[in-house]
């Protein structure tokens, strides 16, 4: 890949063009896709943790089935809590790490600006607060709102369900499905967002933030967050296990702070150590119409809204988003 020309919009700008998922290439490349596929089962990524993460909190801090069988506050707010718990360690984390303690400076970091403060376009006039606040009181209790429901309904067996003694390889294909699925449900629920209407009503809330950080993840209007969970009712139909359901949950609740961070990777000293943000979706943080999916499933190459990063593709997408919005 060719190093672009430098552009002056950014504080660090990857190679481009970005890369993407060749998952709908054609004609198929299979060994690409299962390349692509490794890495992010063959290393430590963000996908690798959340799942020991949904193992861990599946076998240590999972309410009784029994308990689940009826609908009650205790075992409620108790799955609550530990969504909540998880989104400060994952948000609050980073945080800390790229902008309270500024651990690495600006490196990696794609957007020169800082978060804003004192700035009446955001909820108690400040970016992190408004962040914060709309991402525990909408998107943290609708997804947590979503794990009730699955777990009261498969604690009546209201669920088709399977384990991996039963079908380890159906068991073990979800683990792969899961991130594609979500990237899928992700790409079409986000151009309905898009839709001027649902724009205005919901998602121009997410939008406050071009220059994006690891609390901007989930922060949702409600509306928003309840059609952006619902990639979690996959598990409702199709049969899946309780693992399955925590590991989907923390890729759509946990993932997005991850990949909003701001800043490519995590980086001590003067070495990258973790990828973390997500250039792909910084673009359509910065240029709205464009990028409306995820890597992982590429959607924008196959509808004309893909933005590689180059300058020629910036064009584009600003030809594009006046067309659009001269109708």
């Amino acid at each position: 890949m060719d190093k672009p020309r430098r552009n002056a919009t950014w504080n660090h700008q990857p190679a481009s063009p970005i890369p993407v998922s060749p998952i709908l290439n054609w004609p198929p490349q299979p060994l690409k896709w299962l390349k692509w596929v490794g890495s992010y089962w063959l290393a430590i990524t963000s996908v690798t943790i959340e799942l020991a993460l949904a193992l861990g909190v599946y076998q240590f801090f999972q309410p009784d089935w029994a308990e689940m069988r009826t609908l009650s506050v205790g075992w409620i707010f108790q799955i609550w809590v530990r969504n909540f718990i998880l989104l400060c360690l994952v948000a609050g984390g980073l945080h800390l790490w790229f902008i309270t303690f500024i651990g690495q400076q600006k490196k990696l970091k794609f957007d020169k600006r800082d978060q804003i403060d004192k700035n009446g376009h955001f909820t108690f006039r400040n970016q992190v607060w408004d962040n914060m606040f709309w991402s525990i009181a909408s998107s943290l209790t609708l997804w947590s709102a979503y794990e009730v429901c699955y777990f009261w309904a498969a604690a009546n067996a209201y669920l088709p369900q399977t384990s991996f003694s039963e079908n380890p390889i159906w068991f073990i294909a979800w683990l792969i499905i899961i991130p594609i699925w979500s990237s899928f449900h992700f790409y079409w629920a986000h151009r309905f967002l898009h839709w001027p209407p649902m724009y205005r009503l919901a998602h121009s809330l997410h939008h406050r933030n071009i220059n994006i950080g690891p609390w901007a993840g989930i922060s949702m209007h409600p509306i928003e967050a309840l059609l952006y969970f619902s990639t979690l009712m996959i598990h409702f139909v199709v049969p899946s296990h309780p693992i399955h359901f925590i590991f989907h949950a923390y890729v759509n609740g946990l993932n997005p702070c991850v990949s909003h961070s701001g800043y490519e990777g995590i980086s001590v000293e003067n070495r990258k150590r973790f990828n973390t943000g997500d250039f792909f979706h910084q673009l359509h943080h910065r240029y709205f119409e464009c990028n409306y999916g995820t890597a992982e499933m590429p959607w924008d190459v196959l509808f004309g809204s893909f933005h590689d990063g180059s300058d020629e593709a910036t064009a584009t997408t600003r030809n594009r988003k006046k067309h659009m919005h001269s109708k």
